[in-house]
């Protein structure tokens, strides 16, 4: 999905070096110098730039349907945040939010800001195809958005009070029809919407608009003057007020667009166009959740609205320091801050620097050793003229700032405008830039400061922004950073280290040589010490360092430690069968529809999950089967019916060695330990296996049944695991119900550290159509939802559903493990993908109950691409080749559990498309064990019965 930026012209010429992004899929330009466009005409000066770059010799409307693309303005002057004029708002720094888990220390409002548009454009209808967005907010759905409807312009908005719409757009609809348009207003009086409030509703604008290829051509013909070249258009007050059932601008061709409108769900606007706002929308941001139980580090800081980051920080702030912001910047021991102080770009420095109270310090580097002083006030707007004493200036006119220094508005170039004169001094001694910048704040005592004004070059507001250099701006802020990489680690307990991305923490301190912390405590929490030691092997293996698997292990050993630690495993199993009795076992297996992933530790431990899972029959017979009986002999006999293989165990020490690679009875050799046979689960202690079994009564055989090839992605191994426990629970008396059968196979899996989570097992055991959720922490034991079976047993969608062996071999364990490792290191990538899963879970939760069979195989469609998102390795070149020939022909399809081979589940569009899809998938069989298998759904879940 292409981004295109509209920036500042000084920021496009370095945009992909600073940022490290790709010219592929970011393209940047600048409005032309000198010429206000208006939104709408910036929007058809920057696709128009994008189009002549790429292939200026198609038609507009030809290059607009290649692909989707996301639109940013943020190429403004900036005048009423200073601090982040030159490098644009849009990059100022955002500090990691202390509820959130996963972010990124080097985020800004730009990474914060994509997720959810990239989120709406994956759900617009193909025919919307550009979203046009601010770059000077941060907007947050909190809720899952709704469906997009197919028209030619959708716009988001925020139910709001009044008083706060009276200074935005606002969309209004008549309460009869609220989702479509009726008119838009641009900052309507409050008297204006409390007579509209009888008959209509009304949204406020937040800048989110999706538009159809037809609409944008329409906005860039307007925008077009009779030369062919870009004029001033409106996107809000012309384009906007033509819209709707009842427009305010007649227009036949925009007047015949269809429109939408579109509350965005838990929405909330945050707006970082002034500083006071950064500082504002930064705190209202961190304190969008105050459970205490959501706040991972447990710092207090001294006022809550101070932010310091990419800084080093040796003034100490008090409970009398408010509204201060320092970002990439030294702030000495020497330094006085009050409130309303706003620090950015000042170099390392020993100076003894006063900074009144609403005064505010930006260093931007110009050339290659210079740099510019800009001191300003916390609320100056850089507007009027030297002249005028309405004009401010460090809080107070203008003109007294000047009078005091001796100075008149004549002799400064530029006097006509603020931001455009030219009273910035510009140094390469940093010691002038202090001494500077002390006269230019206080009341202009200090001849040195004088002397050094008067004789350095001078700029204004406009040339720091036009000719700053960024390169050593953002090299500056890597410095700082560098540094804070090794604060935050070591104060471990009251920061934020082990919230954030600690992948991109790992790359930090890999490439920048910085030393790994001392290792934590013993009594730290063990989530902390599993993501240090997942870290620490992350930066090992970076550095070639052998060391890294030794790390990784302990990481998965610590997490084992913890799941095996919820319960008391010790058991007294008694034999409750009689001399010539069997205990017989059967369980379906699973297929995940949606949610998958989510329940796999550690994840599932620090967010809980949400997965959509159905228990299925393979021609008509559960294919999961055990059966125990009676031995004469004081041993355990185990025999696999499917692999011809039989193991005879006599001791705890065979017993106990149940994670050998390669033995068939892994499972019930872990299962019988659980179950009490060995020393560490036993409430008795007993002289060798032999004697407990004489104790018990007699000797244990068990009997294995799986119908289903290996790496079936059904949930095999874990499922069998359930039915080998469920089965010795009965031939042993032990009262386990299923709830306690499936928290006993998460810790055998655990046991026998092939890890996974828990939708398998309760996937099996437990019947039908379900959701299952768990909450965070290690109690892991999922709340059950049934859903309705209508949609999988009625005769109207049965057929509709195919299950297909592919014969293709899985390379599942390694996806388990390297998205396992991405959920140790709180990857965000891996993060921001979990959580939409556990939504989607939620919305095909919603589609079943409702019912509506369209919309549950469109989800399983949008579940497949999820899990290739997560890991490529999902959907090998020979699945896709298979999906291909049959993907028209459904309405979704994945491969169920990790994927990379197995069975592929299919949703035909209708029972004529499932004849087809047979068709071609047996006429033409990717290998000689491809096949299609009957499923059903299951109805009873895990069976136990005696003979």
């Amino acid at each position: 999905m292409k981004k295109l930026l509209s920036l500042p012209p000084n920021l496009v010429e370095c945009f992909h070096d600073i940022m490290h992004a790709d010219h592929k899929e970011w393209f940047c330009t600048s409005d032309p110098v000198g010429k206000k466009l208006g939104s709408g005409g910036g929007t058809a000066w920057l696709l128009n730039a994008c189009w002549e770059e790429e292939d200026k010799d198609a038609a507009l409307g030809d290059w607009l349907a290649r692909e989707k693309r996301i639109l940013l303005h943020a190429g403004g002057q900036s005048r009423r945040l200073p601090g982040y004029a030159p490098s644009g708002k849009v990059l100022t720094p955002i500090p990691v939010f202390r509820w959130a888990r996963g972010q990124r220390i080097t985020q800004d409002l730009l990474s914060l800001q994509l997720p959810l548009y990239e989120e709406i454009m994956e759900r617009a209808p193909e025919g919307l195809r550009t979203l046009i967005a601010s770059g000077d907010v941060y907007i947050r759905a909190t809720e899952p958005l709704q469906e997009i409807p197919d028209v030619d312009v959708v716009c988001y908005g925020l139910w709001v009070d009044p008083e706060l719409a009276k200074n935005h757009g606002v969309f209004v609809s008549s309460r009869k029809e609220p989702e479509k348009l009726d008119f838009m207003l641009q900052k309507p009086s409050v008297e204006e919407m409390g007579q509209l409030m009888q008959d209509y509703l009304f949204l406020m604008d937040i800048g989110i608009w999706l538009l159809s290829d037809r609409a944008i051509e329409l906005m860039v013909k307007r925008s077009t003057d009779k030369d062919g070249g870009v004029k001033f258009y409106d996107m809000y007050s012309e384009f906007g007020l033509a819209l709707g059932a009842h427009p305010r601008i007649v227009d036949e061709e925009l007047n015949s667009l269809k429109v939408a409108i579109l509350p965005l769900p838990g929405g909330e606007f945050h707006h970082y166009g002034t500083s006071r706002e950064m500082i504002s929308s930064t705190l209202a941001v961190q304190n969008c959740v105050t459970d205490q139980r959501a706040i991972m580090h447990h710092k207090v800081k001294p006022h809550p609205a101070v932010f310091v980051q990419n800084a080093e920080m040796e003034f100490p702030l008090t409970a009398d320091n408010a509204e201060v912001w320092v970002e990439n910047s030294h702030v000495g021991k020497n330094w006085t801050l009050h409130s309303r102080n706003i620090i950015t770009g000042v170099p390392r420095n020993d100076w003894a620097l006063n900074v009144p109270e609403g005064v505010c310090i930006d260093v931007v580097p110009m050339g290659e050793r210079e740099f510019a002083a800009r001191p300003y006030g916390f609320n100056d707007k850089f507007k009027g003229s030297l002249k005028e004493a309405s004009t401010a200036y460090l809080g107070r006119p203008v003109t007294e700032w000047l009078a005091e220094r001796g100075l008149t508005a004549d002799e400064i170039r530029g006097c006509e405008d603020l931001q455009s004169a030219a009273i910035f001094p510009v140094t390469d001694s940093i010691e002038d830039l202090g001494t500077v910048l002390q006269w230019m704040t206080d009341d202009g005592q200090g001849e040195a400061g004088r002397a050094i004004w008067q004789k350095a070059r001078k700029v204004s507001a406009d040339e720091i922004s036009a000719y700053a250099n960024l390169r050593r701006l953002f090299a500056q802020r890597e410095v700082f950073r560098k540094e804070n990489w090794s604060l935050l680690a070591k104060n471990q307990e009251r920061s934020v280290f082990y919230q954030v991305d600690l992948q991109e923490a790992a790359e930090a301190f890999a490439k920048g040589g910085i030393a790994l912390p001392e290792e934590l405590p013993e009594g730290t929490s063990l989530l902390k010490r599993i993501s240090d030691a997942m870290f620490r092997a992350k930066v090992r293996e970076l550095e070639g360092n052998p060391e890294a698997k030794e790390l990784e292990a302990r990481a998965f050993g610590l997490m084992r430690q913890g799941l095996t630690s919820t319960m008391d495993y010790r058991q007294q199993p008694k034999l409750s069968v009689y001399a010539d009795q069997i205990v017989w076992g059967r369980s379906p297996v699973r297929i995940d529809i949606a949610g998958g992933w989510t329940d796999t530790p550690p994840y599932s431990l620090m967010e809980g999950g949400n997965v959509v899972n159905l228990a299925i029959e393979l021609n008509g017979q559960p294919p999961l089967q055990v059966y125990v009986k009676p031995s004469k002999e004081y041993r355990i006999t185990l025999r696999s019916i499917d692999l011809g293989a039989m193991e005879v165990v006599s001791t705890y020490e065979e017993l106990q060695h149940f994670n050998k690679v390669g033995s068939p009875f892994s499972i019930p050799k872990a299962a019988l330990v659980l179950a009490g046979f060995h020393p560490d689960f036993s409430m008795e202690r007993f002289a060798s296996l032999e004697a407990q079994l004489k104790a018990f009564g007699t000797g244990i055989e068990v009997t294995l049944l799986s119908a289903i090839p290996a790496g079936s992605g059904l949930g095999t191994s874990s499922i069998l695991a359930a039915t080998v426990l469920g089965a010795l629970n009965d031939f042993c008396g032990l009262n386990w119900d299923k709830q306690g059968i499936g928290s006993r196979t998460l810790v055998l899996e655990q046991l026998l550290t092939t890890g996974g989570g828990w939708q398998d097992q309760y996937g099996g055991v437990l019947h039908g159509v379900k959701l299952l959720q768990t909450q965070p922490g290690w109690h892991q034991e999922p709340k059950v939802r049934w859903l309705p079976d209508y949609l999988f047993t009625s005769d109207e969608y049965r057929k509709c559903h195919l299950l297909y062996y592919t014969g293709i071999t899985r390379t599942a364990k390694g996806i388990l493990a390297e998205i396992v490792k991405g959920m140790f290191l709180n990857s965000n990538r891996h993060l921001h993908l979990l959580e939409q899963m556990k939504g989607h879970a939620m919305d095909m939760y919603d589609a079943i109950l409702r019912n509506d069979f369209e919309e549950t195989g469109r989800l399983i469609r949008k579940t497949w691409k999820q899990n290739q998102l997560l890991d490529e390795g999902t959907n090998p070149a020979t699945v896709q080749a298979l999906t291909e020939r049959i993907d028209d022909l459904c309405l979704g399809y994945k491969l169920p559990g990790a994927g990379g081979g197995g069975y592929l589940y299919m949703v035909a569009k209708d029972p004529d498309a499932a004849v087809r899809i047979r068709r071609i998938l047996t006429e033409e069989r990717p290998n000689e064990r491809a096949r299609f298998v009957e499923m059903s759904l299951s109805n009873k879940g895990l069976e136990i019965s005696r003979s």
